[in-house]
């Protein structure tokens, strides 16, 4: 069974980290390009920071210089480690494998004092 399941959301403070996880099962990391997406209420789902199979990453202008996307083969799972964090950065926050065509269920990242 092909599943990707994200964990490590929670409510934080302005300026505080979180390190979220995609955990996938099926299918293999190294060998697909894969990204964190997000989405906000109201808002279209958007790609925060991708990652491809020769380690090459990507990030959003809003995500440059506070977040880092990182994957360990041997776990088959993804990373985002997110520092710095805004309130405009609450969403939920999704993982996708782009071979697959996989996305998990979402973590929810609440930034609020």
């Amino acid at each position: 069974q092909v599943q990707l399941v994200e964990s490590g959301g929670g409510l934080v403070q302005p300026g505080e980290s979180l390190r979220l996880s995609c955990t996938a099962s099926g299918i293999s990391f190294r060998l697909s390009t894969t990204g964190w997406y997000r989405q906000a209420p109201g808002k279209q789902r958007e790609l925060v920071a991708s990652i491809t199979s020769a380690g090459a990453t990507n990030y959003a202008d809003s995500a440059k210089g506070r977040f880092t996307i990182s994957r360990d083969n041997a776990r088959n799972t993804l990373y985002l480690q997110m520092n710095s964090l805004k309130p405009e950065d609450t969403a939920i926050y999704y993982c996708y494998h782009v071979r697959t065509g996989t996305w998990g269920q979402g973590t929810q990242v609440t930034v609020s004092s």
